[in-house]
C-alpha cells in the first residue's frame, strides 16, 4: 500500500512560463567551487560572460547583469534614465505591465496607462497618436512588455520604434523582455531599444536570480541628467567596473558560470534555430487547444507567443482546481492565472530547455488533466499537436543544419 504523500515517480514537469527548467549542462557548469570575485579566474569569466550575452540581445552596446530578479532591472532601466516626476507612457497589456506601472508611481514617476483588455499587444498607432499629441514633449520614456507572461501576448517592438519616429518624439524606449529574450526573436539595437529588461530564469535557462539592462547610447545619455535616486542599481559604477572584468559589488559567481554555458548552448543551437524551434511548439500548443474546443486567450493571431499558450477554461469551471488535478495525477505544474485572469486561465509554457517530446508529455497530461477535472472538451488535442510536429519536422531539421 503506498504511503500518504509518498514522492511521486518520474520527473516533474516544470511546465509553467518560467522558471524554466535547468538543463544538465548548465546544472553541471554551476556545481563549481566559489572562487575569489577578485582574481583572474573570475575576471576570465566575466569578460566572458558580458561579451557573450551581447549576441543574445542583438546589440553591440554595453548589458549590466545584476544579482536579481527582472524587478530589479525594472527599476534600474526607470532610476538610471528619469527624474523625480517625469512622465511616462506605458500600455496595459497585463499583469506584468501592470506591475512596473506600479513600480513606477512608487518611484515618483508619473505613469499614463493606455488601457488594454489584456487580450492583445500594444497598439502602435495608439501609441504614435499619444506622442503626437505630446507637444512639449513631457512623455520622457515609452515603457512596453515585449511578451506578456501572463496573456500570451508578443508586441510587435519594431512597429512602436516606428511610431516614437513617426512622431518625431524624443522618448526613451524600454521594453521587457523576461519572457521573450532567447525565445522570440528581439533585437535591441535593429529595434532601435534604448533599455531592455531580462531576467535569467526563463529563455536563458537559468534559474532565477540574475537580471540585465541591455543600453543604449541614448539611454546612457539621459543618466547622466537623471536624478532619480540609485547607489545599487547605478550603471556607472557597474559599466566602469565590468570594462576590466569586475563587478562593484560581490556577484552572482556561480549564476555566471550558468550563463556562461547558456550563452554556449544557445549559439551552438543558433538563434535563428532557437527562435524556429519555440515557434513550432508554440503552434503544436495552439493547435492541441484549437482541437480540444477551448479558447485561447490571446486574440490576436500577429500576437501569439511563442514562449507560452495562455488557455482559458469553460463558463463554470475553475482553472486552479484543474491545475491541482493535474498536479495532484500528473506531477505537473501548470502556469496559474494572474490577478483579473485567476481561476479563469491557465498557461502552458513551452520555452527553454524544451523539445517535441516534452511537449507531448506535457500535452498529454493537460489532455488526461481536463478529463479527470470534468472539464468540457474533446479528445484529440495531443494527436493534433503531434500532426503539426511531424509536418514541421523536416523544416526544423534543415533550420538546425543551417545553424550548424
Amino acid at each position: 500500500m503506498a504511503r500518504l504523500n509518498a514522492h511521486p515517480s518520474g520527473r516533474h514537469f516544470l511546465q509553467i512560463p518560467g522558471p524554466t527548467n535547468v538543463p544538465d549542462r548548465i546544472l553541471r557548469a554551476m556545481d563549481h567551487p566559489t572562487i575569489d570575485h577578485r582574481g583572474p579566474e573570475f575576471q576570465a569569466l566575466a569578460k566572458r560572460v558580458l561579451a557573450g550575452v551581447r549576441p543574445i540581445f542583438q546589440t553591440r552596446g554595453p548589458v549590466v547583469i545584476y544579482p536579481s530578479s527582472g524587478t530589479g532591472a525594472w527599476e534600474a532601466a526607470l532610476v538610471n534614465t528619469l527624474s523625480p516626476g517625469d512622465a511616462v507612457l506605458m500600455v496595459e497589456t497585463g499583469h506584468f505591465a501592470t506591475l512596473w506601472k506600479k513600480l513606477a508611481e512608487r518611484l515618483g514617476l508619473q505613469p499614463e496607462f493606455i488601457a488594454g483588455d489584456w487580450r492583445h499587444g500594444v497598439d502602435a498607432a495608439q501609441v504614435e497618436a499619444r506622442l503626437r499629441a505630446d507637444k512639449g514633449h513631457a512623455l520622457k520614456a515609452v515603457c512596453i512588455v515585449h511578451n506578456e507572461t501572463s496573456t500570451g501576448v508578443t508586441s510587435d517592438v519594431a512597429a512602436v520604434r516606428r511610431a516614437i519616429d513617426a512622431a518625431a518624439h524624443p522618448a526613451l524606449l524600454m521594453v521587457d523582455t523576461i519572457s521573450s529574450l532567447g525565445s522570440i526573436d528581439y533585437r535591441h539595437d535593429a529595434w532601435g531599444v534604448d533599455v531592455t529588461v531580462a531576467g535569467s530564469q526563463k529563455g536563458l535557462m537559468l534559474p532565477p536570480g540574475l537580471s540585465f539592462n541591455a543600453v543604449s547610447d541614448k539611454a546612457l545619455a539621459a543618466a547622466k541628467g537623471a536624478r532619480l535616486p540609485r547607489s545599487y542599481w547605478g550603471w556607472d559604477e557597474m559599466l566602469s567596473a565590468n570594462a576590466n572584468g569586475w563587478f562593484p559589488f560581490t556577484p552572482a559567481t556561480n549564476l555566471l558560470y550558468g550563463l556562461a554555458e547558456a550563452i554556449d548552448m544557445l549559439m551552438e543551437e543558433g538563434l535563428d534555430a532557437v527562435f524556429a524551434r519555440h515557434a513550432r511548439h508554440a503552434e503544436a500548443t495552439r493547435a492541441a487547444v484549437r482541437a480540444w474546443g477551448l479558447e485561447l486567450l490571446c486574440l490576436d493571431e500577429a500576437g501569439y507567443s511563442n514562449s507560452l499558450t495562455a488557455v482559458l477554461m469553460p463558463a463554470g469551471h475553475d482553472a486552479d482546481a484543474f491545475r491541482a488535478t493535474v498536479l495532484q495525477h500528473f506531477n505537473m505544474s501548470l502556469g496559474q492565472g494572474l490577478t483579473r485572469l485567476a481561476g479563469k486561465v491557465f498557461r502552458i509554457g513551452h520555452l527553454g530547455d524544451f523539445n517535441d517530446l516534452t511537449l507531448v508529455g506535457t500535452l498529454g497530461g493537460v489532455e488526461m488533466g481536463l478529463a479527470l477535472a470534468g472539464v468540457p472538451c474533446r479528445q484529440g488535442g495531443v494527436q493534433a499537436a503531434m500532426d503539426v510536429l511531424r509536418a514541421t519536422a523536416t523544416g526544423a531539421a534543415a533550420v538546425r543544419r543551417a545553424a550548424e
